[in-house]
C-alpha cells in the first residue's frame, strides 16, 4: 500500500470572487462553478482538483492524498486506529462532493484534516485554462505540493513518516526544522516548517513552461501586494519560481522545471545551503525580520557559485535526463 500524489486541496473562504480571479486569473485553473457555496477549480483532466467552501477561516481545508488501490484505504485505516488515530469512512455525500470512488479521513497531530482517496472522477470534457497557459505539470506527480506551519515538528515527523509512508527527500534544521517529502518522483509534495506556529504556509502549482510564470509573473505585478517573494530559483528541488499572496494570506508558488527523482535510489540528507540560489526576496518580511539573513544566505551561495544543473525546456529531452539521472 502506498500513498502516490497529492490529488486536491480545499479551502475555506468567505472570499469566493477573489479565488475566481485568483485561480482563474493568475494561477489559469479553470473555474467549476459548484453552486453557491463552494467553487472549484480544474488543473487537468481530473473534474476536481482545488475546492474553495464558502466557510470563515481563510485557511487550508483538507488535503486529499491518492493511494494506489481501494484496498489501501481499508489498511491504512487499520493502522491508524492500531496507533490511536480516529479515522472516519466517507458518507456518500462527501464522496460526491470530492468527485471520487471512496475515501477515509482524519487528523493529524496539529489537527490539519487528511483525505486518502482512491480512483477520482475525471471529467468528459477537456482541461480549458483560465488564462493562456502551456498547461500544468501533473499526471502522476500529483497537483503540485502543499507546506504546513507547525508547532511541532518531532511529533508530525513520525506521523507523516511512519503512519503515512511519505518519504524524506532533504531536510534542514537551522534556523529551525524544515522537512520535505516525496510520494512520487517529484522532489517533494509535502514540506513542513517548523516555525512553531500553525497553518498552511503555501501550495505549489508546476506549469508546462517557463514563460507561463513570467507572464504570471507580470500580471501579479499589476495588483499591489500580490507577490509575496519575487522570481527565484530553489537550491534543492531546483524549481524557478514567484510566490503570490492568496487571497486568503497564505502563498501559492507559480513555478516551473521542478526537479524529478528517482523514489527507488533517493537517500535522504541535511541540506546546508539556504533555500534559494538566487531570487525570492521575501518582500512580506522585515529587514530585522528574516528578510536580510535569507538575503545574506543567497549572496553567499552565489560567492561560492552554487548553480544548479542544466534544464532544458523541451519535455522529450528532460525526461531522458531525468531518466539518465542527469
Amino acid at each position: 500500500m502506498t500513498v502516490n500524489a497529492l490529488g486536491y486541496l480545499g479551502i475555506r473562504s468567505d472570499r469566493l470572487d477573489d479565488w475566481a480571479g485568483f485561480a482563474g486569473g493568475l494561477l489559469g485553473m479553470q473555474t467549476i462553478d459548484r453552486g453557491g457555496k463552494a467553487m472549484a477549480f480544474r488543473m487537468d483532466d481530473q473534474a476536481q482538483r482545488l475546492l474553495v467552501s464558502d466557510e470563515p477561516g481563510e485557511t487550508l481545508a483538507f488535503m486529499g492524498w491518492e493511494v494506489d488501490h481501494a484496498d489501501d484505504l481499508s489498511a491504512y485505516a487499520a493502522r491508524l486506529e492500531q496507533a490511536g488515530v480516529t479515522v472516519h469512512p466517507a458518507t456518500s455525500d462527501l464522496r460526491d462532493r470530492r468527485l471520487v470512488a471512496d475515501l477515509i479521513w482524519f487528523l493529524d497531530p496539529m489537527g490539519n484534516r487528511v483525505e486518502l482517496f482512491h480512483a477520482p472522477m475525471i471529467a468528459s470534457d477537456p482541461f480549458v485554462p483560465g488564462r493562456p497557459i502551456s498547461g500544468f505539470r501533473t499526471g502522476p506527480l500529483g497537483m503540485g505540493h502543499a507546506v504546513l506551519h507547525v508547532r511541532d515538528i518531532d511529533v508530525m515527523l513520525p506521523f507523516y513518516r511512519d503512519l503515512l509512508d511519505f518519504h524524506v527527500s532533504d531536510y534542514g534544521l537551522k534556523p529551525y526544522g524544515l522537512y520535505f517529502f516525496h510520494v512520487n518522483g517529484r522532489h517533494h509534495s509535502f514540506a513542513m516548517v517548523g516555525s512553531g506556529q500553525s497553518g498552511f504556509h503555501h501550495f505549489m502549482v508546476e506549469f508546462g513552461n517557463l514563460d507561463d510564470v513570467g507572464q504570471g509573473c507580470d500580471l501579479a505585478q499589476l495588483e499591489e501586494g500580490r507577490i509575496a517573494y519575487t522570481l527565484g530559483r530553489h537550491t534543492n528541488d531546483y524549481m524557478t519560481s514567484f510566490y503570490a499572496n492568496s487571497p486568503s494570506g497564505f502563498f501559492v508558488e507559480n513555478g516551473w522545471g521542478g526537479r524529478v527523482i528517482d523514489p527507488a535510489t533517493w537517500q535522504p540528507h541535511e541540506t546546508h545551503d539556504g533555500p534559494s540560489f538566487w531570487g525570492h526576496e521575501r518582500l512580506y518580511l522585515s529587514e530585522d525580520g528574516g528578510r536580510k539573513r535569507l538575503r545574506d544566505m543567497r549572496l553567499d551561495a552565489a560567492a561560492r557559485g552554487l548553480r544548479a544543473p542544466d534544464v532544458v525546456d523541451c519535455p522529450w529531452l528532460y525526461g531522458e535526463l531525468v531518466r539518465q539521472g542527469t
